[in-house]
């Protein structure tokens, strides 16, 4: 199984950006995608989630009415869509699997599968 998430860069606070991430190599039908960041010298925490029909969300307050996540699962593909980025926006995203969801978790113990990263960097 395997994650491959891309989209960060380096943007102007105010901007946007787009991150994606690729699901490959899996059997399950029906699992739910997420997304964690994790800034320097601090944990990872929980961004957003999405189950599998892209009914149901779930949202850090940190990103609420900011971030959107969505999923195309035609394409085992997770978006995270990011607007009015802020500068402690800044940190390393992380797209996450759960195979076997009871429902969403923010715990990131509860994921089985990672992605490798990726770096988003805002600037004042």
């Amino acid at each position: 199984v395997q994650l491959q998430a891309s989209g960060g860069g380096l943007v102007q606070a105010g901007g946007s950006l787009r991150l994606s991430c690729a699901a490959s190599g899996h059997t399950v039908s029906r699992y739910i995608l997420a997304w964690f960041r994790q800034a320097t010298g601090k944990e990872r925490e929980f961004v957003a989630a999405i189950n599998w029909s892209g009914g149901y969300t779930h949202y850090a307050d940190s990103v609420k009415g900011r971030f959107t996540i969505s999923r195309v699962n035609a394409k085992n593909t997770v978006y995270l869509q990011m607007n009015s980025l802020k500068p402690e926006d800044t940190a390393v995203y992380y797209c996450a699997a759960d195979w076997s969801p009871p429902k969403i978790s923010v715990f990131y113990a509860d994921y089985d599968s990672w992605g490798q990263g990726t770096l988003v960097t805002v600037s004042s």
